[in-house]
């Protein structure tokens, strides 16, 4: 039988279920990787499980994200990883070695491996034919003890690209270009599959950006096939030996197949305050700028900083601007200031940036009041930038640069420039800033580490109260503040103080109050609620102030996982009407959970009002078991084997 890539790739890793559409299986993991975001809770939750030893083929641990030590916090939690990650078995790349996504399809992935991470941009790797997907801190830990990781049996569209892509026109346009066909939402459950005769001229860096922004599809996945242009990066990387052809078959079949000819591509941009609001960059062409920030897992490899040098070579910044720049890896920073590329940079007015995420995810270069702030990275939720009315739109570099240079957006084929051709040489390998495990004896643990958040049993009846009536697109961000405050990531008891910070600020006093009256507390939101970044400290949190259910028009993939693995139970809504009328202090109740979680259908009783309504549930008999358990924790505590327990 003809198989997609997807196919294959899960039929090689099959652990357990049948590849039936909608079905859950469970796939083998072969690498994992764990940043510092969520990598500490990784941790101390492989260890609360009970397991001693890395199990994967090969993990590695990332400090690329908590790098502003403005405080113990970060520099105590780099050294909790360090001596844990030796201890475990696991490599660890140094803060200041880049991005993990950058860093580990230059020196890691492999074509037709699978890789789990536990960031939601993981997809990155999918340019090098690698099934790499996004996931939260706990599903990273039981996979990295040998466990294997459960997805709903995917959809596979194929998006055939053709054509050539014109001059000025890119791939972080073509990403914008399929964020504006298929949308933010809606996309649950799918994996995209790239292919075409275009594929021949599109670079493994450049198929990055594409896999990267497709996390913001909200799909499972994306990936390209493994071929020439695949090889020549894997040359380029010193790492031909690892590199294999990896095609689909012919006459593979897809659940849907777009055709996008890359000649009709023209430069995008996304416009506040979500990536799927896409417009032709021309459309907004003369906004004043006041800041421009190039880097990001999404554009920063060295292709991309070598096109910002040519296009800044002899020129200056417009003086209105504050301009940075990110490089994405050590690697590219070397390569960049060796081959003189970096003083182009400097000399145009660049503050070269350290080689990590940064501003992406709101940590440093928060843009003044109400600016219009135009980067390269991958998100524009509002208050993500660290500003709370900052206006953020998301090009492509050469767009980054036209916006500095004149200091509004514009279409970088209206500057009147040749435009530059970029040769990729042979890259500069160093990987001395990755540090090999030793087997350290004693793991390191500062005074801001706490234990793992566990969670009670459900009990037979579930009563709560509406603490939070939330509207559509609620992202990670909401609910709780990424940025400076990620520093409480291994204290989860402080980091609760800033659930839904800016949402409600009362929220973690109101579910203290619903504790002390003996109520669960039950978020209910609206559409595509938990969008965005895969914080698992979305879910930890909220289920340590009390919140035991959350109750949605739909509930994005790898939120839904992270609270199912905490034991809160994730229910949608049947009916726009229910949530239109259930309101917040409304007090609800589930009879006989056990009973009401094991169909596709639970009745919800809504004592205030006075009225019952149905919700749908649909989980899993694994998924059930491990929120009547209390969360995975629990439920993998009492396996015999991490395997099992999955």
């Amino acid at each position: 039988m003809a198989r997609n890539l997807v196919e294959k790739i899960i039929a090689q890793h099959l652990a357990a279920g049948e590849m039936l559409a909608g079905r859950e299986v469970g796939i083998n993991i072969d690498q994992t990787l764990l940043n510092d975001t969520q990598g500490t809770m990784a941790f101390l939750q492989f260890e609360a499980i009970g397991m001693s030893a890395v199990q994967t083929k090969l993990t590695v641990v990332y400090i690329d994200h908590q790098t502003l030590q403005d405080g113990f916090e970060n520099a105590d939690d780099h050294c909790y990883l360090q001596t844990a990650a030796s201890k475990f078995g696991a490599k660890y790349s140094k803060a200041g070695n880049g991005i993990c996504h950058q860093v580990h399809l230059e020196r890691f992935s492999r074509p037709g491996w699978t890789l789990l991470g536990t960031d939601s941009h993981t997809p990155t790797c999918g340019a090098a034919g690698m099934l790499a997907i996004g996931a939260g801190a706990l599903d990273g830990a039981v996979a990295t003890g040998g466990g294997p990781f459960y997805l709903t049996s995917p959809k596979v569209i194929r998006i055939n690209l053709t054509g050539r892509l014109q001059p000025w026109c890119t791939a972080k346009d073509i990403s914008l270009e399929v964020l504006k066909l298929l949308g933010t939402t809606g996309n649950a459950g799918t994996i995209i599959e790239y292919g075409g005769p275009a594929l021949a001229a599109l670079t493994v860096p450049e198929r990055a950006t594409v896999t990267n922004m497709g996390a913001e599809l909200g799909v499972t996945t994306s990936l390209f096939p493994s071929d020439e242009m695949t090889r020549r990066f894997f040359v380029a990387q010193q790492r031909e030996a690892q590199w294999a052809e990896f095609l689909p078959d012919e006459n593979a079949a897809y659940d849907r197949v777009i055709e996008i000819d890359l000649g009709h591509i023209e430069p995008n941009v996304a416009a506040p305050h979500s990536p799927g609001n896409v417009h032709k960059l021309r459309e907004l062409a003369g906004m004043k700028v006041d800041q421009v920030l190039i880097g990001s897992c999404t554009n920063s490899s060295y292709r991309d900083l070598m096109m910002v040098a040519a296009m800044l070579q002899g020129r200056r910044v417009n003086q209105e601007v504050s301009f940075g720049v990110a490089p994405g890896s050590r690697q590219v920073l070397q390569m960049i200031a060796r081959n003189g590329a970096l003083n182009n940079l400097i000399d145009a007015g660049a503050r070269i940036l350290e080689t990590t995420c940064g501003f992406c995810f709101g940590s440093g270069q928060a843009p003044k009041s109400g600016a219009v702030s135009v980067r390269t990275n991958n998100r524009n939720f509002e208050g993500r930038s660290g500003t709370k009315d900052a206006q953020i739109y998301l090009v492509s570099p050469e767009a980054a640069v036209a916006a500095a240079l004149t200091g509004k957006l514009t279409d970088p084929r209206d500057l009147g420039m040749a435009y530059p051709e970029i040769q990729t040489p042979a890259f500069h390998i160093d990987d001395s800033m990755i540090v090999e495990p030793v087997g350290a004896r004693q793991i390191v643990r500062g005074p801001n580490i706490g234990p793992p958040p566990f969670n009670d049993p459900l009990p037979p009846t579930l009563t709560g109260c509406v603490v939070l009536k939330a509207g559509d697109a609620i992202t990670t961000d909401h609910i709780l503040p990424g940025g400076s405050l990620m520093k409480y990531r291994s204290n989860i008891a402080k980091y609760s103080e800033f659930v839904f910070r800016d949402v409600d600020p009362d929220f973690p006093r109101n579910c203290q109050a619903n504790r002390e009256r003996r109520l669960a507390s039950i978020i209910v939101a609206g559409r595509s609620y938990g969008q965005g970044s895969s914080r698992e400290h979305a879910a930890s949190c909220p289920m340590f102030l009390g919140v035991r259910a959350v109750i949605a028009k739909n509930i994005e993939r790898i939120h839904l996982a992270n609270l199912i693995n905490f034991g809160i139970v994730p229910l949608m809504f049947t009916a726009d009407l229910d949530y239109d009328r259930i309101n917040s202090d409304d007090e609800l109740v589930i009879e006989d959970v056990r009973q009401a979680l094991s169909g596709n259908l639970v009745a919800i009783r809504n004592i205030t009002q006075r009225y019952d309504f149905t919700t749908k549930c649909g989980l899993t008999s694994r998924q059930q078991a491990i929120v009547l358990s209390g969360g995975l924790l629990n439920h993998t505590k009492s396996a015999q084997q991490p395997g099992e327990c999955r």
